[in-house]
């Protein structure tokens, strides 16, 4: 089997991820097993008449049937912050 190896920390210096070394090896091996079953799954010889119509369709789904949607007014009155009918969050991107 050729196994693939994943640079943990180069990923993790992409996603700006300061991990330690105990999880960079844990994440590692964890990688490396996920691989491991992939590659196992790849390898399964499937028949040649094999139809695959189905792939990406969804199952049976309920009727789009409008319901009456939350008051407005007490959803502003729970909000611990409000401004022009809308609930306030605080800001969460940082400055760049």
């Amino acid at each position: 089997m050729s196994q693939q190896h994943i640079d943990v920390s180069y990923v993790a210096k992409l996603a700006r991820l300061d991990l330690t070394p105990e999880e960079v090896g844990t994440f590692k091996s964890q990688l490396d097993a996920i691989l491991e079953h992939v590659e196992t799954l790849s390898s399964i010889d499937l028949p040649d008449d094999l139809e695959l119509d189905d792939h990406g369709k969804l199952g049976p789904m309920r009727d789009d049937t409008p319901i009456p949607s939350l008051d407005p007014e007490l959803v502003l009155r729970n909000a611990p912050d409000q401004a022009q009918s809308q609930i306030r969050v605080p800001k969460v991107v940082a400055d760049a």
